[in-house]
């Protein structure tokens, strides 16, 4: 239920996030101490959380209308990795003091997404203090056919959807460690503050993938817990990395290679699909319209990532996003 301590915020709730919903699987939505909701048979349940804290995850005076849509997008993105449909979603909110305009505007992001992907608010929470957000989505995938970490194989390939780094670019020019051009800013900031859950690429994959994960923390990081659930090892090819034409123009490839490896925020798919599946891979992605690239694949060894230009072995020194490093 979502619950707040004075009149006025629970004005708020009624006039902003108590929006009637179509869907069927929802008996009881916000209102009661519980949300009641069905599920089909012959599925799982699947269920993402996740916390933004103003100054850790997002800057304290970003657009509440993007923030909104991001805080909901990057906990679509598990469910999409896992292969899940979305259907239900619930929020809780922390508040320093009540702004009606930024909490019209953290609703009207947050559930503009939730229209698109059909995802009901079914309830949650809101209380004073420090500003902060935390999503907890649920969806639902066929029974032994989600998506796991721990199914990847030597000589499965590995792919990523979309290109790499973008969202790292946006960031370090919002920090101040690079100064990019109006254009370049233009280019890659939406890649920051409005990432697309990859839903439609995750449920294509199911029956292909041999193991798959988001990338929020940054490809080397990520990739890294397929390989040590999988107990495998992976080549890269720097070569093969997918980077946007405004990454590679402005910023060295070393700095490329940084950014898309270990920047974060990418909320693109990583994936890991054995030989056999390969042609069928390009037909099913091909029809949800996603670019995807085969960047590498799957060896014996400890877990791990060696990686290689031109064949050679390069040395590289990378870590990926942690939040209280």
């Amino acid at each position: 239920m979502l619950a707040f301590y004075c009149m006025g915020e629970f004005e708020l709730i009624e006039k902003y996030f108590k929006v009637p919903h179509a869907r069927k699987d929802v008996v009881m939505g916000p209102g009661d101490d519980c949300a009641l909701l069905t599920l089909p048979p012959d599925t799982m349940l699947a269920v993402s959380t996740d916390t933004l804290v103003s100054g850790v995850h997002f800057f304290p005076d970003m657009d509440p209308v993007d923030l909104g849509y991001k805080a909901l997008a990057v906990n679509l993105s598990d469910l999409a990795a896992m292969g899940a449909e979305p259907r239900w979603v619930s929020l809780a909110l922390t508040l320093p003091a009540v702004n009606e305009a930024w909490v019209a505007g953290f609703a009207e992001g947050f559930l503009e997404l939730a229209e698109y992907y059909n995802v009901a608010l079914v309830g949650g929470d809101m209380t004073r203090g420090p500003l902060s957000i935390t999503v907890s989505v649920k969806g639902s995938v066929p029974t032994g056919r989600a998506l796991m970490r721990s199914g990847a194989r030597v000589g499965d390939g590995i792919y990523v959807t979309g290109t790499l780094g973008d969202a790292a670019l946006a960031l370090s020019h919002l920090l101040g460690k690079r100064t990019l051009n109006e254009n370049q800013l233009a280019a890659v900031l939406p890649r920051l503050d409005h990432p697309h859950p990859r839903i439609l690429a995750g449920q294509a994959l199911r029956g292909l993938a041999s193991s798959a994960l988001d990338l929020s923390d940054g490809l080397a990081s990520d990739l890294g817990h397929i390989l040590k659930a999988s107990g495998v090892r992976a080549q890269i090819d720097l070569d093969l990395l997918p980077l946007s034409p405004v990454l590679q123009d402005a910023v060295p490839a070393r700095d490329a290679w940084q950014l898309a490896l270990a920047g974060g925020d990418d909320y693109e798919l990583c994936f890991t699909v054995p030989q056999e599946h390969h042609g069928a891979l390009d037909t099913a992605l091909a029809n949800c319209g996603v670019r995807f690239t085969r960047i590498g694949r799957i060896q014996a060894g400890d877990p791990g990532i060696d990686y290689v230009q031109d064949e050679q072995p390069v040395e590289l020194h990378l870590k990926g996003g942690d939040h209280f490093a």
